[in-house]
């Protein structure tokens, strides 16, 4: 997956300007992006602090490191059926 050239703190400044009454359009043409990049962010990181984002990425990196697992076993297991020679 491609890595956001803004980081957490930079995404959450962004929508913070944008509440605080900053017009969309202006934002986007002042950060660079396109406004719908901006409104997919604000869809993620929306309400959230800084601290919250950072929990967001440590679940997420979690989550991927268990689906791996849970990958592995599957895979496993399906060796170990077909070497039994079960259906």
């Amino acid at each position: 997956m491609r890595k956001s050239r803004f980081t957490d703190a930079q995404i959450i400044g962004m929508i913070k300007e944008q509440e605080a009454g900053l017009p969309t359009a202006d934002l986007c043409r002042k950060h660079g992006l396109s406004p719908a990049t901006f409104y997919k962010l604000k869809a993620k990181y929306g309400g959230m602090d800084l601290s919250d984002a950072k929990r967001l990425k440590q679940l997420e990196g979690e989550n991927s490191k268990l689906k791996r697992l849970v990958a592995d076993v599957m895979l496993d297991n399906v060796v170990l059926k077909d070497l039994l020679g079960k259906p």
